[in-house]
């Protein structure tokens, strides 16, 4: 029955294949805005007729259309044609001509708009409740905060009346929501998805965010979202790749326990470790660093300069009508009028210098682990303390696009008490495609339901064979580009992906290359039967990447072709047969990950 339907991508598709039509799921969606009865979600809720009509209008299944007849809503700060736009301030409102370029992109993969949703005003908050319109219940527990400022679309979402939201996050805003409603939050690398017809918070920090059920559906969404905008001054020509598996070997950081902070909640710290330890039995090598860095850039997006940036949008609102501003909202912006021009270049310096810290605590790691926020407050909470706690939520997010870092909340396992159990991926500009294959095995390995629907999270859809974009090459390497490894950053920095593990036919033979520090490995071929079948990585390089990478590979090493055990051949590194005098043969140990980890090679 469509009632009992998920919605989630997977589950819409194969009902659509079986039958079911947009028409029928746009009905359903009204039904569940009925019985879940909570009129602070959508601020304007789009006709069901005129929804309707736009269901109809699919026509066919297309399959070059990826979310045909998925439903979704949007914050609404961001814009839809024809509606208002409010930003929650209803002395603000005005109506666009035109969508946003992110929601036209949408609609024409497909999916079908229903609505704009509730906020912290101006998106000025992580509480959600900072609204002048009744502000929407969490859907997991009402005494919670629904977390802000994308309250209404995570709500949504966490109810199963849409597929995916759309939200925007500067400081955690869409992040802290997906925790607190047990679903999914992607933040992306800032200017992969285009601002224009977005109401600004802090513009040179904003992003449209994502919300959806499971990483894979909020990972589609923004694949068909992303792209450069010329008519956005803040776009950036990110590369959007596939969703692909994880490397088998990656470095994770995660706060030290001098550092971390949970405000005394131990049961969130608890949850916390749990995750970690789930994230290291899928392989991940996790390293304890000290967050205090981190702590200090957070601190500087609403104690520093960059509150001036919110009064760029509503100052004008403030001066001339300060009674429509939210108080609340007066009081955080208000403190732009005590700051200067200086203060604004005192403010870049200081970011400057812990930037060099905060890098010097990434070098060597591929991604760091954190609470997506270190406790949870009730509605009683703000209402005692409307600044305390909404500080408090943006503890691990406040710095991340401060930093140009990439983000992913993933829902896990819920708590020992019951509350939703959530943690935050985060990596440099670029890597959401890595995120988004880390968190896809993380929520696989943590039961949990989605939401507040009671569906069970699916199981993860099939990952397509690995394909090689008409603007990368495929390389194989063996040594210590492998992933985990202490040279694959020049691979990962260049925008390289992850694509297969696989092995060489059986002509190769494994040298430790004479030299050294540190150890090489040599790949020599000779004839079939007369070597061993040998591990490799094969990765995805951007073309125009791939001249800087080559010339960084000293000799008797090369670029060649390599014949692989099924048959396939690939780009890969070879050695010169002149290279191996003086070499250790090591085949027999099928791998150098294999070498390294036995002790006998010589040290970096």
């Amino acid at each position: 029955m469509i009632a009992d339907l998920p919605f989630t991508f997977t589950a819409l598709q194969d009902a659509y294949a079986t039958g079911t039509t947009p028409v029928e799921v746009i009905e359903e969606v009204f039904r569940r805005i009925a019985r879940v009865d909570d009129p602070g979600i959508f601020i304007h809720l789009l006709a069901k007729e005129e929804v309707l009509d736009a269901a109809r209008a699919l026509g066919a299944p297309d399959p070059s259309r990826p979310l045909w007849g998925i439903p979704f809503a949007i914050k609404d700060n961001i814009d839809a044609g024809g509606k208002p736009t409010t930003a929650a301030c209803p002395a603000y409102e005005y109506i666009p001509e035109e969508d946003a370029f992110v929601v036209a992109r949408l609609k024409a993969a497909g999916a079908l708009l229903v609505g704009k949703t509730n906020l912290d005003q101006f998106a000025t908050g992580l509480v959600g409740v900072r609204s002048p319109y009744q502000p929407p219940l969490n859907s997991v527990d009402p005494a919670i905060v629904p977390g802000g400022s994308s309250s209404g679309s995570a709500v949504a979402v966490g109810h199963g009346i849409v597929s995916f939201s759309l939200g925007t996050d500067t400081a955690g805003s869409g992040r802290v929501p997906a925790m607190l409603n047990n679903i999914v939050g992607l933040k992306p690398t800032l200017g992969a998805l285009s601002a224009r017809g977005v109401v600004p918070a802090c513009r040179t920090l904003d992003t449209i965010s994502i919300f959806a059920l499971t990483v894979s559906d909020a990972y589609a969404a923004y694949q068909s979202a992303a792209g450069f905008d010329p008519q956005d001054a803040y776009s950036r020509e990110i590369r959007v790749t596939p969703l692909g598996a994880m490397p088998p070997k990656l470095k994770m950081g995660v706060p030290d326990k001098a550092s971390r902070e949970f405000f005394g909640d131990t049961v969130q710290e608890a949850c916390f470790e749990e995750t970690v330890e789930t994230l290291k039995a899928l392989g991940l090598e996790v390293r304890e660093i000290d967050f205090t860095p981190f702590f200090d850039v957070a601190r500087m997006l609403y104690e520093g300069a960059w509150v001036a940036e919110r009064h760029t949008v509503i100052g004008e609102l403030m001066a001339k009508r300060p009674e429509d501003v939210h108080p609340t909202t007066r009081i955080v912006v208000g403190k732009a009028l005590e700051l200067s021009a200086s203060d604004a270049f005192r403010g870049i310096y200081r970011l400057k210098e812990l930037k060099r810290l905060t890098d010097a605590a990434l070098a060597g790691l591929d991604l760091l682990c954190v609470p997506t926020a270190p406790t949870f407050y009730s509605v009683e909470d703000l209402v005692a303390d409307p600044i305390g706690p909404n500080s408090r939520n943006g503890t691990y997010t406040n710095f991340v696009n401060l930093l140009d870092m990439s983000g992913l909340a993933v829902a896990v396992s819920p708590r020992s008490d019951g509350r939703p159990g959530n943690v935050t991926l985060l990596a440099g500009m670029g890597q959401d495609g890595l995120l988004a294959s880390v968190g896809a095995q993380l929520e696989q390995a943590c039961a949990h339901e989605l939401g507040a629907t009671g569906w069970d999270l699916p199981e993860a859809p099939a990952l397509a064979a690995p394909v090689v974009q008409a603007d990368e090459l495929a390389l194989a390497v063996c040594g210590a580009h492998l992933s985990g490894m202490a040279l694959n950053h020049q691979l990962t920095s260049r925008g390289a992906r992850f694509l297969e593990t696989a092995r060489t036919s059986d002509s190769y033979r494994l040298y430790a290359l004479a030299g050294g520090p540190p150890s090489r490995p040599g790949l020599v071929r000779g004839k079939p039967g007369e070597g061993g079948e040998i591990e490799v990585e094969i990765w995805a390089v951007p073309l125009a990447e791939v001249g800087s990478f080559l010339a960084g590979i000293p000799a008797p090493l090369g670029l060649g072709t390599l014949i692989l055990s099924d048959g396939r051949t690939v780009q890969g590194f070879q050695c010169e047969s002149a290279g191996i005098e003086g070499a250790q043969d090591i085949t027999s140990l099928q791998s150098w990950r294999n070498f390294m980890a036995s002790g006998t090679a010589r040290s970096a």
